[in-house]
């Protein structure tokens, strides 16, 4: 490792280190507890309402966990979060129950929107304008690269057993070592102004539509995929193989459809991707009986295409808002992402009770179709910028995630101290 990269790496490796761990821990939570309620027959609405949960202890966090921050500083803050996470995850070891689950579930969101509010405000303080891009883009590999290969954990051993839990909440408290043995001082805390909902609507509908579409078709999809998958008589192996070959599809499809966008434009490339992930989808839902070898090749094509809508939202509103609103108007819009994933899964989870399991890609499709008809609507309506005129395509972390407030823009100016705050007007 060079002498200059590591110059770069230094300060922020306490937290790559526990966004990993992080990162490993969340990656197999999520289908863990989908499948465990799957076997104790929970309905798909108990299920999805639990992956809704921790979607909307997030919003929570994100709104409130800021005065904790201010109170006691980044660093203890930090392991309140991660402790407090890593508590919700073992006791549900302790508590049986799947509506208890579903309190769990809301006190880790809560919880984890805290520890990454902490992580993003530290990259921002520790990065410069020279280096913001090489930091976004180790973050970003990183945060995929752990949430990809750590499905693939559920394989060694019963998701019915205590091991994989207690697994998951020993990475989360061990994301604190790192950044409490650290002797980089904390950030400072302070105030950044913010956009709203009504107000980037205002400025951008088409990237509001995006993002929050994304979170509420991507978080029901990955959120009741174990219910999908049990309902096709697969198990844990399958479904752990399908989340990691979702990763790579992510990881895979960044490059071209980032240069598409830039190329010929962000409204082309978003209708064409929302319209084959609407028609993949479609595919699945109409063909009940798959082999798995093809339901791995329609999920990596469908994967690569739905992947990067919250960064095309992102990229389409900030071609419309000032260079020093960028990080203002990125809080805004995971705002609209959180606000999306915190509803989607529990809707989808009801239209599988009353459909059944093979619906969830109906509700998928049927999604994507509709952002589709709307960015066909936007066409109509607004001129687009040319591909000259519009900023760059930089990817983003999506969720299957997308724990993380992906609010570290390498196209903004970003204040010394920024740190995540989204709200509404």
């Amino acid at each position: 490792m060079s002498h200059a990269m590591w110059r770069v790496l230094q300060p922020i490796l306490p937290v790559i280190i526990g966004i990993t761990l992080i990162e490993v821990a969340l990656g197999i939570l999520m289908p863990l507890i989908g499948i465990q309620l799957a076997r104790g027959g929970a309905s798909s609405i108990v299920i999805g309402a639990t992956a809704s949960a921790y979607f909307v202890g997030f919003l929570a966090g994100t709104l409130t966990c800021q005065r904790i921050i201010r109170r006691v500083g980044h660093i203890r803050a930090f392991g309140v979060f991660v402790v407090l996470a890593a508590d919700a995850t073992i006791l549900h070891l302790v508590f049986q129950n799947a509506y208890v689950w579903i309190g769990l579930r809301a006190i880790a969101g809560f919880a984890l929107a805290g520890g990454f509010v902490v992580i993003e405000s530290w990259l921002n303080d520790k990065s410069s304008d020279a280096t913001r891009s090489r930091i976004f883009a180790i973050y970003t590999a990183v945060s995929w690269g752990a949430s990809g290969v750590s499905p693939l954990m559920l394989n060694i051993d019963d998701p019915s057993g205590s091991l994989l839990f207690a697994l998951c909440a020993v990475c989360l408290a061990s994301a604190m070592i790192p950044l409490g043995l650290t002797k980089i001082g904390n950030p400072v805390m302070e105030e950044h102004t913010h956009l709203g909902i009504p107000s980037l609507f205002r400025i951008s509908p088409l990237g509001v539509v995006c993002c929050f579409g994304a979170g509420f078709l991507t978080s029901a999809m990955y959120g009741l995929m174990p219910a999908f998958i049990a309902g096709k008589g697969m198990g844990e192996a399958e479904l752990s193989v399908l989340i990691s070959i979702g990763t790579i599809a992510v990881l895979a499809a960044q490059i071209p459809i980032g240069f598409a966008a830039d190329r010929y434009g962000r409204r082309p490339v978003i209708i064409l991707t929302v319209t084959a992930t609407a028609f993949i989808s479609l595919v699945i839902y109409a063909t009940p009986v798959l082999s798995f070898t093809f339901l791995i090749g329609l999920f990596f094509v469908l994967s690569a295409f739905q992947s990067p809508l919250y960064a095309l939202g992102i990229g389409q509103t900030s071609d419309y808002v000032p260079r020093e609103q960028f990080v203002a108007a990125s809080s805004g819009l995971l705002f609209a992402w959180g606000l999306g994933a915190s509803i989607g899964p529990a809707i989808a989870g009801f239209i599988m009770k009353l459909i059944g399991h093979q619906s969830l890609f109906l509700f998928v499709g049927a999604g994507y179709g509709l952002i589709g008809v709307y960015a066909f609507y936007r066409v109509a309506r607004r001129k687009a910028k040319t591909p000259q005129e519009q900023s760059n395509f930089v990817p983003v972390p999506p969720a299957q995630g997308a724990y993380a407030a992906p609010e570290l823009d390498p196209r903004g100016e970003h204040p010394p101290h920024a740190t995540t705050q989204p709200s509404v007007d």
